[in-house]
């Protein structure tokens, strides 16, 4: 335990350090100037501080205000030594923050007692802060493995609806990460950007939901396998909603909306402009443009120019003209991850 010793004459200083010297595991540094004492409790934060209020330069009760405002020190034990018993001085010293008083002349047994009252205080004060880290560093690691286990829950999910469709695994981390550039080309928080990253792979979770007739359907579907086929949103979000998990609700408004059209011709609930959740207005976009430039069984890719045309064709109409935007603002970095995760 480390005690600061502050008094302007070296005499008492001496006095102070050489009973502190009975006390186990206790160590001094003096200081016969304010000045410099503070300067040291700027880098250095002591166990206790002993300080004689009447001094020149600064007293100590002076002393006491500039060493509670500095970083760490608001509840350092203060034991203030002085020749005057006044009330007065007292409560001065009390509201500076002092813990305790010593009156002169000082009393060896009183000293001692006194001393290691405070210095007992500051150990409970530091097992408490220990503790406290202790269990803030616990719940974190909790909180981070849920979490993981989370995340490993969704990404499963989503391969288990990937597993039935023919769309591939490259797809899903196709166009999470290019929503995951939209949202942050619109400026989106960097919490939102990863939940949208992680969230955008339930997309077509629904589609676990329909007849393989239908979803692995090489040729055009009929008007009543397409209605089937729009269930996916519907059944996509029953998996999904209620949770009390942030990325599993967002991913249950993902799966809902991803097929509302901007101008509210799209499925399943016909919504328009900004009643379309943002994080659906992005997927949309990032959905959109991955499934027309990747093959499927039943098309052939398109090529980068006719997809980029078809995206400014329906800004207004079938997307967010600010997603579009946002996505053309970013492109650069979105077709550099449409060439990183290639189909096999």
């Amino acid at each position: 335990m480390n005690v600061l010793v502050l008094d302007d004459a070296q005499i008492n200083v001496t006095l102070l350090c050489l009973l502190l010297k009975k006390i186990d595991k206790c160590k001094s540094v003096s200081f016969s100037e304010p000045g410099a004492a503070l300067a040291w409790c700027a880098n250095n934060v002591p166990d206790l501080i002993m300080v004689d209020y009447m001094m020149p330069a600064m007293n100590g009760i002076e002393f006491i205000r500039r060493f509670r405002e500095l970083e760490g020190c608001h509840d350092i034990p203060v034991l203030m030594i002085t020749a005057n018993n006044e009330l007065e001085l007292r409560y001065q010293a009390l509201d500076a923050g002092v813990n305790d008083f010593l009156i002169k002349p000082i009393d060896k047994i009183e000293f001692l007692a006194r001393t290691r009252n405070m210095l007992a205080l500051r150990k409970s004060q530091r097992f408490l802060e220990d503790k406290a880290m202790w269990l803030d560093e616990s719940v974190k690691k909790a909180t981070t493995e849920i979490l993981e286990r989370e995340r490993e829950t969704v990404f499963r999910l989503s391969k288990a609806a990937e597993s039935r469709d023919p769309e591939t695994g490259a797809h899903i981390l196709r166009m999470a990460n290019y929503s995951k550039i939209i949202a942050e080309q619109l400026g989106l928080s960097s919490e939102d950007q990863r939940l949208i990253l992680e969230a955008a792979p339930m997309h077509d979770v629904g589609k676990v939901g329909i007849p393989d007739s239908i979803l692995l359907k090489p040729g055009k579907l009929t008007p009543d396998e397409f209605s089937v086929m729009k269930q996916h949103t519907l059944l996509g979000y029953e998996i999904l909603a209620g949770s009390s998990s942030n990325l599993l609700t967002t991913g249950a408004e993902i799966a809902l909306a991803h097929h509302e059209k901007f101008d509210g011709s799209g499925y399943p609930n016909g919504l328009a402009g900004e009643k379309i959740p943002l994080f659906a207005r992005i997927v949309a976009v990032a959905d959109v443009f991955d499934a027309l430039t990747s093959e499927r069984p039943y098309k052939k890719a398109w090529n980068n120019e006719d997809a980029l045309a078809h995206l400014r064709d329906g800004s207004g109409q079938h997307f967010d003209p600010l997603c579009v935007d946002a996505f053309f603002a970013g492109l650069d970095r979105i077709l550099a991850v449409k060439n990183l995760y290639k189909d096999d």
